[in-house]
């Protein structure tokens, strides 16, 4: 991209050689990485400016949160939902965006991957929800129920007259549970997000 070589940058990172990065390489390395040109020791200014109209792909950190991934005490059974590892274990979302989904604060918000298909078509393996664990209102949606073996993703109506509530699976292959008593269920979070490979 700077059309030197590469032992260039290798060596102003680990040798500090040469002191200054030319004006120009400066640029256009802070432009593509999304950072100011004083941290690549250049003056104050903004982060991450365009140069010769090339876009800026990257944002400032500061402007992201990272969501992690749900992780409750219990066995996780692999047929509904389970955490991430790895680079997966969590998410980033644009921080305005998190805190206008979020009930009571982004630091409620967790992220699960679904696995099976008890949910499909609204929900399908592989994809990924956030679940706002702050949000346990019994009403109806889509709600992370726990089990005594396992975590649930699951539609749940809740009868205005009675208070019961219907717990289903949007896969008509699927059984409900209708009638329940609303103290019956150990509700994790609502489902506010969902996220998918195309």
């Amino acid at each position: 991209m700077l059309g030197r070589n590469p032992t260039y940058i290798q060596q102003f990172v680990k040798r500090g050689v040469p002191r200054k990065l030319a004006e120009d390489d400066r640029r256009r390395l802070a432009a593509h990485f999304g950072v100011s040109e004083q941290e690549l020791g250049g003056p104050p200014g903004p982060i991450g400016r365009a140069v010769h109209n090339e876009p800026q792909l990257v944002r400032d950190s500061r402007d992201y949160v990272l969501v992690p991934h749900l992780t409750p005490d219990g066995q996780i059974t692999p047929t509904d939902a389970t955490p991430a590892s790895g680079p997966e274990s969590a998410l980033a979302f644009q921080a305005q965006w998190a805190k206008s989904i979020a009930s009571d604060g982004v630091e409620a918000l967790s992220v699960l991957r679904i696995e099976g298909d008890s949910m499909y078509p609204t929900l399908t393996e592989g994809d990924h929800i956030l679940v706002d664990t702050a949000d346990r209102r019994l009403r109806d949606g889509v709600f992370v129920l726990r089990t005594d073996e396992s975590i649930l993703i699951r539609r749940l109506s809740v009868n205005p007259t009675t208070k019961r509530v219907r717990v289903s699976c949007d896969n008509a292959s699927y059984s409900s549970w209708e009638d329940c008593p609303s103290e019956s269920l150990d509700i994790l979070g609502r489902v506010v997000w969902v996220g998918r490979r195309l």
